[in-house]
């Protein structure tokens, strides 16, 4: 096996040491590796609909992410260079400057992140440099699918069954001993630009602080897992709406690759190796395969996952009034389910999962606004954001996805009564409401004109702009 001199790591979704087979490769092969981490501007411009790519909410997480990583790094002996620009410019020139002879990154799956790396690979092509990218993203891993990508089933629980009969998850890497970097990387200094330096004031009603990086996102899986043995019960609480403990909430470091899938795997496997075995613990990893599928079913199909028509090259007629879509994204559509949790959204970057589902619903079903404006909105503000699995997931709520069903559609007013039937997620974050007793927080434009006159009902509060029914 030749061995290099000098190997530049590049760092994207995978902000960690552990379980990072581009660096475990670099270090193996090299005498030194160059790590480094770009912030691309691209992808902190504004959208269509008028909302950053990456909100405030996201960009902290991203920093804090970053820093650690940093930090990590300088814990084993190396340093990280961070700089920003296109990365497909950006690293070249740090190769060619830093005498590097290879250079290793993680593959992506997406459009975008597929055009950066073939521009990248021409480059460095260009400057004799050679490249080689890593499936590092999933639980099962790309190679050992048990069938080709470009097969891969369009029902789930097909894709969910052949995968668990025939293919083991692999272990995860270990993380490193030692990072030797050249010592010219440690005098490099960041200078940070404007279009990073935003500030997200979390609100108090949060359920849990989010803070980005590999010690946070480890943290958040010994407390959830070991310290409040919260595992056991996860299937019959995951579709909570209050609380830091209803979810596991790893999601957010698992999209920036904080933490990798097979290690909160390898730690679920302890857990029923140690304390117990049952449906919460399978329900876990089974919401981890459900990532992966959503990750393989966005390379099978390409930038389809972004088209109006989606997989299914289906023709709907998508409205796209902006009064009713600034109405939905502000919380303020006089449906006090859906207003909860967009203003939970807008105040805090994460909503919860039953939450997702019903807002998404309520945007394609009953106001039939084009899809693709949630999924931007969606982007922009969750500070859990992974491309495939937000883009799928809107795909599949708006029918042109991968549900079996057709036209699947939540009911908001029996969804209101089995998950939030004392109105307790209604009166937390919608302060108008905070003084209508019980279910009532659901429906208060049916309370007697009276009182709807204190509440401010129609003023304070809108009306309905859709009628549910009640």
């Amino acid at each position: 096996m030749k061995r290099y001199k000098r190997v530049l790591v590049w760092f994207r979704n995978d902000l960690r040491i552990h379980d990072h087979e581009a660096l475990c490769v670099a270090l193996e092969r090299s005498e030194e590796i160059v790590p480094v981490y770009c912030f691309d501007p691209r992808f902190f411009v504004d959208t269509e609909i008028g909302v950053p790519r990456t909100a405030p909410f996201r960009s902290q997480f991203l920093l804090a992410s970053v820093f650690d990583l940093q930090m990590q790094i300088q814990a084993k002996g190396g340093n990280l260079y961070m700089t920003d620009g296109l990365p497909e410019e950006v690293i070249p020139e740090l190769a060619l400057k830093y005498n590097v002879e290879h250079v290793f990154f993680s593959e992506e799956i997406t459009f975008e992140e597929k055009q950066v790396e073939n521009a990248l690979e021409q480059n460095l092509w260009k400057a004799g440099i050679k490249t080689a990218s890593f499936w590092q993203s999933t639980l099962f891993h790309l190679e050992d699918l048990p069938f080709p990508v470009a097969h891969t089933p369009e029902v789930f629980t097909k894709f969910r069954k052949e995968c668990e009969k025939f293919v083991d998850v692999r272990p995860s890497f270990p993380e490193p001993i030692a990072i030797p970097v050249p010592s010219a990387v440690f005098d490099e200094s960041f200078q940070m630009p404007e279009w990073l330096k935003v500030e997200a004031i979390v609100d108090e009603r949060c359920a849990i602080r989010f803070q980005g990086g590999e010690v946070a996102g480890k943290k958040r899986v010994q407390e959830y897992i070991w310290n409040r043995d919260r595992l056991k019960n996860y299937k019959d609480t995951r579709n909570g709406l209050l609380g830091e403990d209803y979810s596991s909430k790893f999601s957010p470091w698992l999209a920036l690759g904080c933490i990798s899938p097979r290690y909160i795997y390898e730690e679920v496997k302890a857990y029923e190796d140690k304390r117990v075995k049952n449906q919460s613990t399978y329900w876990l990893i089974f919401e981890l395969i459900w990532r992966d599928y959503f990750k393989f079913i966005a390379k099978k199909h390409g930038a389809k996952i972004f088209q109006l028509e989606g997989i299914k090259s289906k023709s709907e007629k998508w409205n796209r009034d902006r009064d009713l879509f600034d109405k939905w994204a502000s919380g303020l559509t006089g449906i006090p389910f859906i207003d909860a949790n967009m203003r939970e959204l807008n105040t805090t970057g994460f909503m919860s999962n039953r939450g997702r589902q019903l807002v998404a619903s309520f945007l394609v079903n009953d106001l039939g606004l084009d899809w693709r404006w949630g999924a931007l909105y969606f982007e922009s503000l969750l500070v859990d954001y992974d491309v495939c699995s937000n883009w799928c997931n809107w795909l599949y709520v708006a029918g042109v996805g991968n549900d079996p069903r057709e036209n699947r559609y939540f009911n908001i007013p029996n969804q209101a009564q089995r998950y939030d039937g004392e109105g307790a997620y209604i009166r937390h974050w919608i302060e108008e409401l905070q003084e209508v007793k019980g279910f009532a927080a659901h429906h208060p434009f049916l309370l007697p004109k009276s009182e709807q006159q204190k509440l401010g009902i129609g003023d304070k509060y809108p009306y309905p702009i859709k009628d549910l029914s009640w």
